[in-house]
């Protein structure tokens, strides 16, 4: 393992076909190779190695299935990623209709046989959406998400429901109702949150991919500490119809991957305009995929000219000092690249947690008030209707959303309406402008995803002030809207070897220049390798 602190190398590998939209939709005797990233890379992308080795009948995905299915359910009772997993015969059956499909020489969506974890705050019609909370326990919707619609539309098997902090409310999922997950790569430690399901999931190889949401940093921050990639789309990419509202102007549903190849074709899939959201963008979506170029097809310096701004305010005292110096090693190795450098200021970054917290509160004291036992969520019965709204409250929803609920409700009345609530909007409009302008002089914004490695189970549970402070890096990407995308970059130099995860920002809707930058980064950084000890010695998928 290399130091946290060395620069990584520029490295090589053997030819490749370049990956377009097209080669991932056509018929199954198709014949033409598939390109993967090469061996040596240290994240090759599991949708498209899997999807060659279906199309060329070298495995099925019944095989494939029984394999994802065996490592869940080995490895599940340590790590608690799931809160429901579905039925192995209706994934088996779903997987059989597959083989059928590409045995006849059908043609199949450009997910078949990508076996997804959903986040329990995302609807499914035919599994349980608990959003990590007591008061809908065993709620089944009667429809999808939109974005489990699209994957499920284009070949994609969910194969399971992922733990979270209840009601996204959380950064540890120990503020789930139901189990606490553990982090991988130390069964001892957090795997952030709230989508920390779906990253441990995701980093155990228990699912090729998943989805999350991101309301402050629920999909980056849990991505940096599990070591996969996650990626935060712009507000409006993706429709929330079917996500469960926590604060629904800040609210966006997410990707991880092992890969940021995987993580662009999962965004590719469920961006774009739906008429059942109303903030939903009408903004044309590119064919991200064309934008991960093998590695034999880059030139010496396949990033020159890129203009890559770092922020001061998120590097200086109170972040650990081997994220720091995991963060400027990636930085030296995207100057190897041909990026222009150069330190960025924004005053205003400080400012971002305070304003986060006081309207995320806010309109979760808004979206919550719905669950009183007669409109959403299980009854408690009671003699009257004051009672009866009182006692399911009190019984469905946990201590960390019941203290949320109180801050937004007192931020919002009429008294301290314009001290707390008026004040974090014009803070807001500070931040977006902030970033707005610096993103001019920039392509990209880089930070550390997190100011720590994960932590301790339990070490910051009772301390919710410190567990909130390590929402610094992340809240103000929500408060402008911005996309970011969270990928491996190092590991602490601790003996544990924690991942750290950099991340990068770019302006509304321009993913696909993070992505292109990140497969670029991904692919020439040497010498790590970002799978877990918990599944290094088994053959994964």
């Amino acid at each position: 393992m290399l130091s946290s602190a060395q620069t990584p190398r520029l490295l090589r590998s053997p030819a490749a076909a370049t990956i377009t939209a097209a080669s991932l939709t056509f018929k199954c005797l198709h014949t033409s190779p598939i390109l993967t990233p090469a061996s040596t890379s240290p994240s090759p992308s599991q949708i498209l190695t899997n999807r060659k080795a279906l199309l060329s009948r070298q495995t099925s995905a019944v095989d494939l299935a029984k394999s994802f299915l065996q490592r869940l359910r080995r490895h599940e009772p340590e790590l608690s990623s799931f809160l429901y997993v579905s039925p192995e015969d209706i994934v088996l059956k779903q997987a059989e209709e597959l083989d059928n499909k590409i045995k006849n020489n059908e043609e199949v969506g450009p997910l078949a046989g990508v076996f997804v974890g959903v986040k329990d705050n995302i609807c499914t019609y035919d599994m349980p959406s608990t959003a990590g909370s007591r008061i809908l326990e065993n709620y089944r919707p009667p429809f999808d998400a939109t974005a489990v619609r699209k994957l499920r539309e284009r070949g994609a098997i969910v194969i399971g429901k992922t733990n979270l902090d209840e009601f996204g409310m959380g950064s540890t999922t120990e503020g789930s109702a139901y189990q606490v997950t553990a982090n991988p790569w130390d069964l001892s430690r957090v795997p952030g949150g709230s989508s920390g399901g779906s990253a441990a999931a995701v980093s155990a190889r228990q699912c090729m991919v998943a989805l999350g949401s991101d309301t402050g940093g629920s999909v980056r921050q849990p991505a940096s500490f599990c070591g996969v990639v996650g990626l935060k789309p712009t507000y409006g990419r993706v429709s929330r119809y079917g996500l469960v509202a926590y604060a629904s102007s800040l609210d966006v549903i997410g990707c991880f991957g092992s890969s940021v190849a995987d993580a662009g074709i999962l965004l590719n899939t469920i961006s774009g305009f739906d008429n059942f959201d109303a903030t939903s963008s009408k903004q044309e979506v590119p064919d991200y995929a064309s934008q991960f170029v093998p590695l034999d097809y880059l030139e010496s310096k396949p990033l020159k000219g890129l203009r890559v701004g770092v922020i001061h305010e998120t590097l200086e005292n109170g972040v650990d000092s081997e994220v720091v110096s995991s963060v400027r090693g990636a930085v030296s190795h995207l100057e190897e690249l041909g990026c222009t450098v150069s330190e960025v200021s924004l005053p205003s970054f400080s400012l971002g947690l305070p304003a986060y917290y006081i309207l995320a509160s806010s309109e979760s004291s808004s979206n919550l008030s719905r669950y009183d036992g007669v409109r959403y969520g299980n009854q408690v019965f009671g003699e009257e209707l004051k009672s009866l709204y009182g006692d399911s409250r009190a019984e469905g929803l946990g201590s960390e959303v019941k203290m949320r609920i109180l801050m937004g409700t007192y931020a919002l009345s009429a008294g301290y309406y314009d001290a707390y609530y008026k004040r974090a909007q014009q803070v807001r409009t500070i931040i977006r402008n902030s970033f707005k302008d610096a993103l001019v002089k920039n392509d990209i914004l880089i930070s550390p995803a997190a100011p720590s490695v994960a932590y301790k189970i339990g070490e910051k549970k009772n301390d919710p002030l410190a567990m909130y402070a390590g929402d610094i890096m992340t809240v103000n990407v929500n408060l402008a809207g911005l996309p970011a995308l969270v990928l491996p970059c190092g590991f602490d130099g601790g003996s544990a070897g924690m991942p750290i995860g950099i991340q990068m920002i770019g302006a509304a809707f321009d993913e696909e220049k993070l992505l292109k930058i990140g497969h670029i980064f991904e692919q020439t950084l040497e010498g790590y390798s970002f799978i877990p000890p918990l599944i290094a010695d088994e053959q994964t998928c």
